[in-house]
């Protein structure tokens, strides 16, 4: 079962060189935490607050061939987790069909606070449960 998910908050730490975000529940109480690199963490926070960069960025990039290629970003799916990794899919409509993309959850969320309304969050509730 997917779980609809947004993002709640981005930490970065000074003190220990760590980032993450925060992924919550929408309809429940659930949290986890996915720590990700310095990079992808300076992107999602730039996006919280709204501060365009000089020129696209790679997730702009990616988003802006997507759309030229005649596709939109359907959701993002936080798929799995192994050995303290996780996994994700972006699931890209064209036309009639559907292409599942592997990628890194980080990237996932970036490309999904990128559009206005964001791009549904969906975490498969295996994942909730083995972080919980």
């Amino acid at each position: 079962m997917l779980i609809p998910m947004q993002l709640s908050r981005v930490i970065v730490s000074d003190i220990n060189d760590q980032r993450a975000i925060y992924l919550r529940e929408v309809d429940g109480d659930r949290v986890f935490p996915i720590l990700i690199g310095d990079f992808e963490a300076s992107v999602i926070n730039r996006r919280l607050l709204e501060e365009s960069p000089y020129r696209p960025m790679t997730h702009d990039l990616l988003h802006n061939c997507i759309a030229a290629l005649g596709g939109v970003i359907q959701d993002v799916v936080v798929t799995r987790i192994e050995d303290h990794t996780y996994y994700a899919l972006m699931r890209v409509s064209q036309g009639d069909e559907t292409h599942e993309i592997d990628c890194r959850p980080s990237d996932a969320v970036a490309l999904a606070i990128h559009d206005n309304p964001a791009i549904t969050i969906l975490v498969d509730d295996s994942v909730l449960e083995q972080v919980s």
